[in-house]
């Protein structure tokens, strides 16, 4: 029986038949590298990703006084009367800025970033498989930006709110912009992480490794982990913090399972896979 090279295991030529993502030919797996091959591609990767970051912060600083009052005075609209935002150090504005500027750089040089980190893994993937590289960049930069505008414009405003609702006479509110920031940045690229979801599942479903089938059986459960997450990523403790934050987790996984039954790799009859 005749032997066909898969990512340096030998399988039979009925079997590279059955599957449909193996490739017997050149253009299959990537060509061998050697270490320091490997260490070389890196170190392009890593420099073309990191100068497309610097690139992008550089544009994000030309218009760094926008991004300031773009998350700035939404904030500070919800504070209650007679407080205001703060800052004790010398260096603290000014650092609060170039952080916004670091921010935003990244989430410009995100396309390019992926694109590097799929150029990576490239090789060793059968060419069919590198077909999923421009979804998945688009589900995963679309994904990141919809998770950090539902943060800012519903979750971190809610759960703003809650915490300045405890100033009274007694209490006034007079929060410092260092840690308001960073709470902030805290729950933006949680929730940006939060979906990628649809990102991580539509390559998975394409290769066969998660079916809809798998997660619809396992719903209710992922229900449970959701809420239990939320409950653990939430600053605050209240119910509906984290309703508000489990709501869209659920909304994607829902997503996730429509993606993977439109995209899911099908099965072959099994009379198709009978010799003849």
């Amino acid at each position: 029986m005749a032997l066909v090279p898969f990512r340096g295991r030998a399988r039979s030529a009925q079997a590279a038949d059955d599957d449909p993502w193996a490739e017997p030919d050149d253009n299959g797996a990537g060509a061998k590298m050697t270490f320091l091959e490997h260490l070389d591609e890196l170190r392009k990767r890593i420099i073309i990703a990191v100068s497309s970051i610097g690139v992008g912060c550089l544009i994000a600083f030309t218009f760094v006084n926008k991004i300031y009052d773009f998350v700035y005075f939404p904030l500070a609209a919800l504070l209650p009367k007679g407080s205001q935002f703060i800052f004790t150090e010398a260096g603290e504005a000014f650092f609060l800025k170039m952080k916004m500027a670091l921010i935003v750089g990244i989430m410009i040089a995100m396309p390019v970033t992926l694109w590097q980190v799929w150029l990576f893994i490239a090789p060793g993937l059968y060419q069919k498989e590198k077909k999923l590289a421009i979804p998945f960049i688009v589900l995963a930069s679309v994904g990141f930006v919809a998770g950090a505008a539902f943060s800012h414009y519903f979750l971190f405003p809610w759960m703003w709110q809650f915490f300045a609702s405890f100033a009274n006479d007694e209490l006034v509110f007079l929060p410092k912009i260092g840690p308001v920031f960073s709470l902030y940045m805290q729950m933006l690229l949680g929730m940006g992480l939060v979906f990628q979801m649809p990102a991580i599942v539509y390559p998975l479903a394409r290769m066969g490794i998660v079916t809809w089938r798998f997660l619809a059986r396992h719903f209710k459960y992922a229900v449970l982990i959701i809420f239990i997450a939320s409950a653990v990523i939430t600053p605050s403790g209240d119910p509906m913090t984290q309703t508000l934050l489990a709501a869209p987790m659920i909304g994607l996984y829902l997503v996730s399972i429509v993606i993977a039954l439109i995209f899911g790799k099908r099965r072959r009859p099994a009379a198709d896979t009978q010799p003849d």
